[in-house]
């Protein structure tokens, strides 16, 4: 509401979601109040608070490295049914996952880690 219109890139739809509360979600989308770091925090906005920008940058790029050392198709397929896990059951989660796992196994990511030719890192 802060720019006079109304949210449209998702945070309506996933930031109840995230927060848990729908009376808290209202109030920081109707009155467009600032968040700062301790309360995002606390309410589960953000997974953690860094002192500085060279912190933020510095465990950024940790973790971009820790995740592209990591298979490409278990990453893709986790995000994946992570963002399909979050508006369906659990039953329904765990059958796209399976059936997710069933079409990846005709790739050569698996059976090379599986036949220990390539190992991914346990970052």
């Amino acid at each position: 509401v802060s720019t006079q219109s109304t949210g449209d890139v998702g945070t309506l739809q996933r930031l109840p979601k995230i927060v848990g509360s729908q009376s808290l979600v209202s109030e920081y989308c109707l009155t467009g109040r600032k968040v700062f770091s301790d309360e995002a925090l606390r309410v589960g906005v953000v997974s953690r608070v860094l002192p500085d920008r060279a912190t933020v940058v510095e465990c950024a790029l940790d973790m971009a490295q820790g995740i592209a050392a990591k298979s490409p198709v278990a990453v893709q397929g986790t995000k994946s049914n992570l963002v399909y896990s979050r508006e369906h059951s659990t039953q329904e989660g765990l059958d796209r996952v399976a059936l997710w796992n069933s079409a990846m196994l005709l790739g050569t990511d698996i059976v090379t880690a599986m036949s220990g030719g390539k190992e991914f890192e346990d970052a």
